[in-house]
C-alpha cells in the first residue's frame, strides 16, 4: 500500500494535533494520532515505527482504520491479537505446543493457529499475543555439554577460600594462551538507519599465538609470544612468574587441563626443589572460570572488532601493543569485566534444546 503525504484536510489535521497536544490525553490515543500525523507530513511506516518502538505493521493498520471510520474508528481499543479471540483452552493448547518446540519465526505460530483454530493472525498480532503469553524472541545461550555442576562448585568454594586466607608473600594468577587469528571480527555498533556499514576481510590465516597470565589484584599481565603453545611455552612461563615475583613465597597459578599443562616435563618442573607454582586445576569443560578468558575478551573488542590490518605484521603489532601498552594504561577501565564474579552452569536451571 503507498501511502502519499497530505491525505488530511485542514479540519481533520487541527483535530489529530489538539489530541497529541493535550497533556491530559491517555497515552495509547495520543500515539495513534501522533502516527497518522506524521504519515500525513511524508514519513514513511518503518522510519515512525522506529520513533514509537513499533512494528511497521501496526502503522499500516492504524491508517487502514482511520481512512475507514475516521478517528472514532481509530481511538477504539479492541485489543485483538487477530480477527477474533482465541479460546482458554485454544491457548492452553497453543502453550502446549509452543513449549514443545522452538519456533523461530511468527509465520510458523500464526499458520499453527489458523490450522488449528481457524483464527487468522496479522503479525503484530503473533507477536503481541505471544508478549501476552510469557514468550520473548531470544537467543539460547551455549553452555558446554559436560561441566560438572559440583565440581564448579567445589573450584569456587576452593578459590574463594585462598583469597581470603592470602598471605602476603603469596599471589594468584590466572593462565592460559590465545590465538588471534589475522581476520576481523564483525560486531554490533550504533550505526545510522540509512547508513549500509561492511568491513574489509583478509585473506590471510596467520596467527599470534600468546601464552600469558594475569593477577586480579595488580593486574599484572606477563605474556609470551610463541611459535607454539606446549610444555616448553607453560615452563617459560612459569619462569617469568617467578622471575616477577621474587618476593613470593608461593605463586599460585589457575590453568585448565589442557594436555601439555599435565606433560611429564611440565611435571617433573614443578615437582624440583624450591619451586615456587603452585597450580589450581580448574575443573574440566569451565572456561568460564578462568578470568583471563575475559581479557582475551577484552582484547579482541579493542584489537580486532571490526578493524581490518592490511598485513599480518601490522595486525601483529596491534596485537602486542594492546598488551605491552593499552592493559597498563588502562586496566583501571577493565577491572569491572576481567573480574573473579564466578558462576556455576547448570543444566537443570536451563531448558536444553535437543
Amino acid at each position: 500500500m503507498i501511502i502519499r503525504p497530505e491525505f488530511l484536510n485542514s479540519e481533520q489535521r487541527e483535530e489529530l494535533e489538539q489530541i497529541v497536544r493535550r497533556p491530559s490525553e491517555v497515552h495509547g490515543v495520543a500515539r495513534r494520532a501522533n502516527a497518522i500525523l506524521l504519515l500525513d507530513d511524508g514519513k514513511s511506516c518503518a522510519e515512525i515505527s522506529e520513533y514509537l518502538y513499533l512494528d511497521d505493521d501496526t502503522i499500516r493498520q492504524w491508517y487502514k482504520r482511520y481512512l475507514s471510520g475516521g478517528w472514532d474508528e481509530l481511538e477504539t481499543f479492541d485489543w485483538k491479537g487477530g480477527t477474533s479471540h482465541l479460546s482458554a483452552q485454544q491457548e492452553t493448547e497453543l502453550l502446549t505446543w509452543l513449549s514443545s518446540r522452538v519456533c523461530r519465526d511468527t509465520n510458523e505460530i500464526s499458520d499453527h493457529i489458523l490450522r488449528t483454530c481457524n483464527v487468522q493472525f496479522s503479525r503484530s498480532g503473533c507477536i503481541a499475543l505471544m508478549h501476552r503469553l510469557g514468550f520473548e524472541y531470544k537467543k539460547p545461550k551455549k553452555v558446554p555439554a559436560v561441566a560438572d555442576e559440583e565440581e564448579q562448585r567445589e573450584f569456587i568454594e576452593t578459590y574463594e577460600k585462598l583469597l581470603n586466607h592470602l598471605p602476603e608473600d603469596e599471589i594468584v594468577y590466572f593462565g592460559d594462551a590465545v590465538h588471534p587469528d589475522h581476520q576481523v571480527r564483525p560486531a554490533h555498533g550504533w550505526f545510522h538507519k540509512d547508513d549500509r556499514p561492511a568491513v574489509l576481510t583478509s585473506s590471510g590465516r596467520k596467527r599470534i599465538n600468546i601464552h600469558g597470565a594475569v593477577c586480579l589484584e595488580n593486574f599484572d599481565t606477563p605474556f609470551m609470544e610463541v611459535e607454539k603453545v606446549d610444555a616448553d611455552s607453560t615452563i617459560h612461563l612459569f619462569e617469568k612468574l617467578e622471575a616477577i615475583n621474587r618476593d613470593k613465597k608461593t605463586i599460585h597459578v589457575v590453568l585448565d587441563n589442557a594436555k601439555y599443562h599435565h606433560a611429564v616435563k611440565v611435571q617433573e618442573w614443578l615437582s624440583r626443589p624450591g619451586c615456587k607454582i603452585k597450580i589450581i586445576w580448574l575443573p574440566s569443560y569451565a572456561p568460564h572460570l578462568n578470568s583471563i578468558e575475559r581479557l582475551w575478551g577484552v582484547m579482541h573488542k579493542y584489537v580486532t572488532h571490526n578493524k581490518f590490518y592490511k598485513t599480518y605484521d601490522d595486525f601483529r603489532k596491534a596485537i602486542l601493543t594492546f598488551l605491552k601498552e593499552t592493559i597498563p594504561k588502562e586496566w583501571k577501565n577493565f577491572r569491572d569485566t576481567v573480574t573473579d564474579n564466578f558462576r556455576i552452569i547448570s543444566h537443570t536451571k536451563v531448558r536444553v534444546l535437543e
